[in-house]
């Protein structure tokens, strides 16, 4: 059984043809199906017309089976699923397990807070009419929401004969409750029994409150739309405190989903406690009708692909899975898009379902999409002019789940000789950054940061999501402490896609051959897995040392380097760092120096000399000897990995990252001279011994060269290994060519 997320299996099923486990999946579960029309939708889509082509060209059966909220066009979804009538069970909204009363509201006024301040009264006089003594949840749009609803609650509980009437526990327990939590705000609710939910708690407030609403303990729960989807927490009653949320890509307030409204209310009505549960919607009244209408009714789900097409259709071109222009159009025929285009033609901007306009449409959108990709480099038309083709940019895209989009970025912003400044600025630029939140009033928040900050960004651009995921960078390096909880919750976000796109960045520049750049893009992942700058000493990243307490390193030679210091006995460590720490911190420092990796490196070169055929030759480390070897002939440099001490943990050391992570290495040979990269390799977690081969071609002019095998982490700062391997090139009289020859003969 695979549990996972949408994403996840779209990027596992893309390579199908290779991953035997794909194929050979009898049974996939999708919950909220609905979904098709929001934001993830495409993914969804893509996830199932993959299946469905999968199912057709392997003759497996494989059955779907989708889970949804009701539909108005449950009927076009069934078919895309290919779920016959005696599989398609469709209930009106109002079938549920306990009965829903539902109640709708409309507020006139132009600007969105004070029309949210006119509803708190109504939600106040909502809970103490349908649910006086029982578990309320109020879903606001936002975290500043969630104080200001709970405020104004506490100013009318205030009024009340009996003003704590919703806390039902005793004070002096909830006090000592309270004196653990460490939003000041929550302090303040908590008391008067009403808890705030929101991404910007940290993780033992939030539990603490999940606990005490599950419970029972409070009463009423504000809590931000989010925790309608991730967590189950029904309550008698639901109060939805407006349908618009602040969205920082468009600067202004857009309606929710209707499937976020459909799932707030969904938490009404608790199966083991309730015969029935309430749902009040508050909205603009301009709303109201349209809100009745969907509410009381089913609503249609349209497909939401055509904006993250070429994403999609690269990712099958890359499959193999399309090969020409003709079965781009055939696999748009697989898609939800296609059955809905057929049913509702001018959502999608189709004048009419003659065959030769919907054709003409679909050719049209395949081309503008072909063109899309081509422009950012990721496919190449053949020259029959039909056929296409991918690249290693769109490999590299479809690999690491990244845009066309970022492709076209970087293929514009990298070069051979970029610094970290340059390479920072040009991650953070990325499009996967452009969905990072930047809410209301965040600019000023963004401008005080960047007073902090090392680096300059564009004052003009506080409000860009790249400016603050730059500044969120620059914090995490620096350990500045951030202005508010919701930017810890963002530099996570930041940082859990940072890794795939540096590696994706490695990947371009190691295609062009650009060695400068890619090394500094390896040290800038160990940057942003060790929260350190690359100027910080590799010591600061051990537990407990600050840079003021170097200078008790600098005392003895061997405790000046990180890899010197993962050798020394514990004593000599302590005896080193009594004076500033105590005997608990150094154990935990000594700890982790155990758990790095200590590696021993052996090279040999193989190949075909002159004078004794094919042969193996070591290669002394450290000395300027040179090996001979043949001009224009391919060799292979054979890398022997032993660690020297035992892994004593499974994931690498990274305090600061946000996630378990494995520790892996890359090799980069390159011609230091000529500042080129001829090979790079990616090698996993070395436990105990490994061995690695590269092969590289040398040069025709005979003479002295210098090639140079660099063996960086791409986890920890200050543990490379860097080795000339000096070779003296003299000519053959038999070329590889001739070699070759004599080798099929004998065979």
């Amino acid at each position: 059984v695979i549990v996972t997320t949408p994403e996840k299996w779209d990027g596992i099923s893309r390579s199908w043809q290779t991953r035997g486990y794909v194929r050979d999946v009898a049974l996939i579960i999708i919950d909220e199906i609905h979904l098709l029309g929001e934001d993830r939708g495409p993914v969804l889509e893509v996830i199932v017309s993959r299946t469905n082509y999968i199912a057709s060209h392997t003759d497996r059966t494989l059955r779907i089976v989708g889970l949804s909220t009701a539909l108005a066009n449950a009927r076009d979804l069934a078919n895309w699923l290919g779920i016959g009538q005696m599989g398609l069970y469709n209930f009106r909204p109002s079938v549920r397990p306990v009965p829903l009363e539902i109640h709708i509201s409309g507020f006139p006024g132009k600007h969105y807070c004070p029309r949210m301040a006119t509803m708190n009264r109504p939600t106040f006089q909502s809970i103490r009419q349908y649910s006086p003594a029982q578990p309320a949840l109020i879903f606001v749009s936002s975290r500043r929401q969630t104080r200001l609803t709970a405020l104004d609650l506490i100013a009318f509980l205030a009024a009340e004969d009996e003003p704590k009437q919703w806390l039902h526990m005793d004070e002096s327990e909830m006090e000592q409750i309270v004196s653990g939590i460490k939003d000041s705000n929550l302090k303040l609710t908590l008391a008067f029994g009403i808890g705030m939910h929101h991404a910007g708690l940290i993780e033992r407030d939030r539990k603490t409150v999940e606990e005490l609403f599950v419970n029972q303990k409070i009463q009423v729960l504000i809590a931000t739309a989010t925790l309608a989807w991730g967590v189950n927490f029904p309550a008698h009653l639901v109060v939805v405190k407006g349908t618009e949320y602040y969205d920082g890509k468009v600067k202004r307030y857009v309606d929710m989903p209707i499937t976020d409204v459909l799932q707030m209310m969904g938490r009404a009505g608790r199966p083991q406690f309730d015969t029935e549960g309430v749902a009040v919607v508050l909205v603009h009244d301009v709303k109201k009708n349209f809100y009745k209408k969907f509410i009381y009714e089913p609503f249609p789900v349209e497909s939401s692909l055509l904006a993250v097409l070429a994403d999609h259709l690269n990712a099958e071109i890359v499959a193999g899975t399309i090969k020409s222009r003709q079965e781009a159009l055939d696999y748009l025929t697989w898609t939800y898009f296609f059955r809905r285009l057929l049913c509702n033609p001018t959502y999608y901007g189709l004048e009419s379902l003659e065959n030769h306009d919907i054709n003409r449409f679909l050719s049209t959108l395949v081309e503008k999409t072909i063109i899309t990709l081509e422009d950012a480099k990721c496919i190449v038309t053949l020259e029959d002019g039909r056929g296409l083709s991918t690249t290693s940019l769109g490999r590299i895209a479809s690999f690491y789940y990244l845009s066309h989009e970022t492709m076209l970025h970087l293929q514009k912003s990298l070069g051979d000789m970029l610094t970290q400044e340059d390479l920072l600025q040009c991650l953070c630029h990325v499009h996967e950054y452009s969905q990072l939140p930047v809410r209301h009033n965040e600019d000023n928040l963004n401008g005080e940061l960047a007073k902090l900050c090392p680096l300059p960004v564009d004052f003009i651009q506080l409000d860009s999501p790249h400016v603050k995921a730059h500044l969120l960078l620059q914090a995490h390096f620096s350990h500045i402490q951030l202005p508010c909880t919701d930017y810890y919750t963002d530099t996570k976000s930041v940082l859990d896609q940072s890794i795939r796109i540096l590696q994706a960045m490695v990947d371009v520049c190691a295609e062009q051959g650009w060695l400068a750049t890619t090394l500094r893009l390896q040290l800038l992942m160990q940057m942003v897995s060790q929260a350190r700058w690359l100027k910080d000493s590799p010591l600061t990243t051990l537990p407990h040392i600050e840079a003021h307490m170097l200078h008790l390193f600098r005392k003895r030679k061997d405790l000046s380097t990180l890899p010197t210091l993962m050798t020394v006995p514990y004593n000599t460590l302590a005896d080193a760092l009594r004076s500033e720490l105590d005997e608990g911190q150094i154990q935990q420092i000594y700890k982790v120096l155990q758990s790095l990796p200590q590696i021993r490196v052996e090279i040999t070169v193989q190949g075909w000399w002159e004078d004794v055929g094919d042969a193996v030759k070591p290669i002394r480390l450290g000395t300027k000897n040179p090996v001979m070897v043949h001009t224009s002939h391919e060799y292979t440099l054979s890398i022997k990995f032993t660690r020297v001490n035992r892994p004593t943990e499974r994931r690498a050391y990274a305090p600061y990252f946000p996630k378990p992570k494995d520790e892996g290495w890359f090799l980069t040979l390159g011609h230091v001279d000529s500042v080129e990269l001829l090979a790079l390799k990616r090698v996993p977690p070395i436990n105990h011994q490994s061995s690695q081969l590269i092969t590289f071609s040398t040069p025709i002019k005979p003479g002295p060269y210098i090639l140079t095998l660099y063996i960086f982490s791409d986890t920890y700062l200050g543990l490379d290994q860097q080795y000339d391997i000096p070779l003296d090139l003299v000519t053959s009289t038999i070329t590889e060519q001739q070699i070759a020859q004599v080798e099929s003969d004998v065979l």
